[in-house]
């Protein structure tokens, strides 16, 4: 009697793993990245001056970050921490690369596996929608680095309609799987759409991930006559002009979205949102009720809006307080696929999906850092302090907890506490390795085409 109800409970035991790894492996993931989009730029983030149903949604069928952060304070940077799970400083990556297809080390160091990879290691079908802005030599292209499907452009931003195709980066041609298209579709962001979900209703069967990378609410704005008309309410014509291209990309996520119900793939696609970085107020943004913008690392420039849907698995319409970053994204895909996370190296990304399930009630992150311009300006947060590093300055303290807006500084105040988080940070900093490759510097009042931080190097 005895051994036959171990040999049952040794069936149930066997049955459990085999029925979670067939879940885990049925897993879809599909990572959607905004471009510049302001922290306060979206319905479910209490906007009611851009209207985004779609992103609404998405949020209402599942759990909204209200402390989620990016690993760097602009674009590529950001990439390279997403794709990796790792602080981009550990491998070099701190600049945005020049478009330059000749040039060997401008690009995500060869040295990094990427996300895709491990998760083709698992029997998965990956693709790359959008920018890629990680490299323009024929190593550093997605189809190069893990991405079987690849359709979008290679250099860091794009205009949106009616160009002629051409060498600079902005009016490059697409490419499909490495080779450039001649056609210009009627609107670059709803093309990104269309082939999200043309890729989506042809891959119903075996698992796949998916990044797609916007270059919308980006400059140059250039939305539809139509879209600019919904909002003729709003008088700053750039605002205007930046709402209506947020508009089209919401459109495009609801394209998206839909054909996940179409092809009955909604409740198991794991689904994250996020902006690559904070949004670039002069063009048009609102980070309200943060301080910065887009090339800061004060909250402006790092803390953007985040969405983890999971239905079925995450709590619908929930929010998430504790702090959550987008290097968590491969931890996180990796455990829902089943994939075991690699050990080559350190990886700072964690699997949030107990976190988000109330499983494990502890942070995520006591810790995060940010580093740029080479041990210039450097900043991290722990538990709810902030501390803000800035050449020639002397070092800032804030409490976010009661000062969102980082507008009163205590260091003065609190020295022991700004002594201890300040050697911290001096330790994290002491890991990282020099930038890999000179890149472009990034100036706040040179973002659209022909500025200094889209120059093609010949």
């Amino acid at each position: 009697m005895r051994q036959n109800t171990i040999a049952f409970l040794s069936w149930i035991a066997n049955t459990l793993v085999t029925v979670t790894a067939t879940l885990a492996a049925s897993t879809n993931v599909l990572v959607i990245v905004s471009d510049d989009q302001g922290y306060g730029d979206a319905g479910f983030q209490g906007s009611s001056e851009i209207v985004t149903p779609n992103l609404d949604r998405l949020a209402a069928s599942g759990v909204r970050c209200t402390n989620g952060y990016v690993s760097h304070p602009f674009c590529s940077p950001t990439r390279a921490g997403l794709l990796t799970g790792r602080y981009q400083q550990r491998f070099g990556h701190e600049y945005n690369p020049v478009y330059d297809p000749l040039d060997e080390r401008e690009g995500l160091p060869l040295t990094e596996r990427l996300w895709p990879q491990w998760m083709q290691d698992g029997g998965y079908d990956t693709a790359w929608i959008g920018k890629w802005h990680l490299g323009s030599s024929p190593s550093h292209s997605p189809w190069n680095r893990g991405f079987a499907h690849c359709y979008g452009f290679i250099g860091g931003g794009h205009r949106f309609m009616d160009w002629q195709p051409n060498e600079r980066q902005y009016t490059l041609p697409l490419v499909r799987n490495g080779q450039p298209l001649d056609e210009v579709p009627a609107h670059l962001t709803t093309e990104f759409g269309d082939e999200v979900a043309r890729f989506i209703r042809a891959h119903t069967e075996k698992p796949w991930c998916l990044y797609l990378a916007f270059n919308a609410p980006h400059v140059p704005h250039e939305p539809t006559e139509e879209r600019l008309a919904k909002f003729a309410h709003i008088s700053n014509v750039r605002r205007r002009r930046y709402a209506a291209q947020v508009s089209l990309m919401d459109d495009a996520i609801g394209t998206a979205i839909q054909a996940l119900a179409d092809t009955d793939q909604t409740n198991r696609t794991l689904v994250f949102f996020f902006s690559d970085n904070g949004g670039h107020e002069p063009s048009g943004s609102d980070n309200g009720p943060l301080r910065g913008i887009k090339g800061d690392v004060y909250e402006g420039g790092v803390r953007v809006p985040y969405i983890v849907s999971w239905p079925g698995r995450l709590p619908a319409g929930a929010t998430y307080d504790p702090p959550v970053c987008s290097l968590d994204v491969m931890a996180t895909s990796l455990a829902a696929a089943g994939v075991a996370m690699p050990r080559d190296g350190v990886y700072d990304g964690v699997d949030l999906i107990p976190y988000l399930t109330g499983t494990v009630t502890t942070r995520p992150h006591q810790r995060l850092y940010w580093r740029m311009q080479h041990k210039q300006t450097l900043a991290m947060r722990d538990g709810d302090w902030k501390l803000v590093r800035l050449p020639d300055q002397p070092q800032q303290l804030y409490d976010l907890a009661n000062d969102l807006g980082e507008s009163h500084d205590l260091a003065n105040e609190r020295p022991r506490l700004l002594a201890t988080l300040s050697a911290a940070l001096d330790k994290w900093n002491a890991e990282l390795v020099a930038p890999a490759f000179p890149g472009s510097t990034v100036k706040s009042e040179d973002w659209g085409p022909g500025g200094a931080n889209q120059q093609n190097r010949k």
